[in-house]
């Protein structure tokens, strides 16, 4: 029995030191001025767009994953039981079909404008290599000689995006995939691949693995060049790290065991910054220096972070286009963004466009209707940052540099304004005024207990008011 207590006691510590060890690591703060500088501005920012696309679309499948050989829900083959090499070079011929048409991106641009997004974070390139900006360092791209689309004068997908965005005032950010499922200097045709990772042992081939960083390196620089201000390098594929950086989430992610996939992050920014000073590099999940924000993806926190964040969320089900794919409701859409931004973090909204370079009707329905309600009530998202106690039932709350807060009431589908609106944890000042966002009417309020009610008149009830309304504080306490 003793020996037997002996061996768990040891299989216990050994569990706990590998805890402690892929415990997830705290933020590192940056120290470069400049970026220091860019990630406040940011932050004031709140509202983006993230585009995924690629030849892909012209099958409605999810990008990249599925000719990732693991067996999760999302690496699906459809139909269902081909095999896997014959669905490989079906999907890899895609870009020789790639030709859309009706590819405008400065109505995609003018469609973000007017929905109040600030930034942009484009897909220059997936997981599955294919690139949809003018790389020279392989012929699997957008303007390769193999794909139609390179005729065309706009065949530098990314530049013209970038270019259309920014001639609307908004930011542009550039998502790379670190890993490259193309390259066969990351899946070597030598070995099948078996899962997400390097399909080679690196240890064995590491010249092999040099020229795979120096293909990444020289297409990032390629992208910090020639494709005008960036202000975002976006670098997805968490799962390429060093070794010393796994986590417990990265690991799980593994079927093969784990590699040093060390790309030199250190080199990669330190060109990309004299190339882009201030540059915001987002290195996703690889916690550390290289990661200047964090990105929960498809879902919001439960409470304020301690670090600058952001979610990323579809607009509709999928990040990639899906021809009958389901959009979210405004009034959902609405009311995440004021909670992430109560919460003190970013709402970076995906949309995908469709083969032939258009998007759903829905997504610019839906972008214009959100428009509408920015363009009343934005006051009390840019440029705020998170106040205790954040959110109080259907009430959350926002405050500016200046010390005003913002009261934003949630409301449900088809509810109509309350009299009165009441929430606990903030109080104003003595004699702060307020004011609807919307309306010119004043409003009066008390405090009863902890409980500040403020009442609004017959003429603010009255008004076809939808998704949220926000009351500016003027001070308090």
């Amino acid at each position: 029995m003793r020996k037997l207590w002996i061996t768990a006691a040891a299989l216990l510590a050994l569990f706990t030191a590998q805890a402690q060890e892929h415990a997830e690591p705290p933020y590192v703060p940056e120290t470069d001025p400049a970026v220091l500088q860019k990630l406040d501005e940011w932050q004031d920012w709140k509202f983006g767009l993230l585009m995924h696309w690629g030849p892909y679309s012209q099958w409605g499948v999810v990008e990249s994953w599925s000719i990732c050989p693991e067996d999760e829900g999302f690496t699906q083959r459809k139909p269902y039981g081909i095999p896997y090499f014959e669905y490989l070079k079906k999907y890899e011929e895609l870009g020789n079909t790639f030709n859309p048409v009706k590819f405008d991106p400065s109505k995609w641009a003018k469609a973000a404008k007017d929905a109040g997004m600030k930034y942009l974070v484009f897909t220059t390139k997936h997981h599955d290599g294919f690139c949809m900006f003018d790389t020279k360092q392989t012929d699997y791209r957008v303007t390769g000689p193999q794909c139609p689309f390179s005729k065309d004068p706009r065949s530098n997908i990314a530049k013209e995006v970038f270019e259309a965005f920014r001639a609307q005032g908004i930011h542009a950010g550039a998502y790379f995939s670190k890993p490259d499922w193309h390259t066969e200097y990351y899946w070597w045709s030598y070995f099948p691949p078996k899962d997400r990772n390097v399909n080679y042992d690196i240890t064995r081939y590491p010249e092999r693995w040099e020229k795979f960083k120096k293909y990444t390196y020289d297409q990032i620089e390629e992208l910090m060049t020639g494709y005008g201000k960036l202000d975002i390098l976006w670098l997805d594929g968490g799962w390429v790290r060093p070794r010393k950086t796994q986590t417990a989430e990265s690991l799980s992610w593994l079927k093969t065991p784990p590699q040093n996939q060390d790309i030199n992050m250190e080199g990669i920014t330190k060109m990309a910054r004299q190339h882009q000073p201030g540059l915001i590099v987002v290195d996703r999940s690889v916690h550390g220096p290289f990661e200047n924000y964090r990105t929960p993806e498809q879902q919001i926190p439960e409470k304020p972070l301690s670090y600058p964040w952001e979610t990323c969320m579809t607009m509709a089900g999928s990040w990639s286009y899906v021809p009958d794919d389901h959009y979210k409701s405004v009034n959902t859409i609405i009311h995440n963004l004021v909670d992430i931004v109560a919460k003190g973090g970013n709402y970076l909204l995906n949309v995908g466009p469709g083969p032939d370079g258009e998007l759903h009707d829905a997504a610019y329905t839906t972008m214009h209707n959100i428009g509408l309600w920015m363009q009343v009530n934005g006051d009390a998202i840019y440029g705020t940052r998170a106040i205790a106690p954040y959110k109080d039932g259907k009430v959350c709350f926002t405050t500016k540099k200046d010390g005003s807060v913002y009261a934003i009431y949630l409301l449900g589908e088809n509810e109509k304004l309350p009299a009165t609106i009441s929430f606990k944890g903030l109080t104003p000042a003595k004699g702060a005024k307020m004011i609807m966002l919307g309306a010119k009417e004043k409003l009066s309020w008390k405090k009863t207990g902890e409980v500040v009610e403020i009442s609004l008149p017959a003429a603010i009830q009255g008004k076809p008011w939808q998704h949220a309304v926000a009351i500016r504080i003027d001070h308090v306490s």
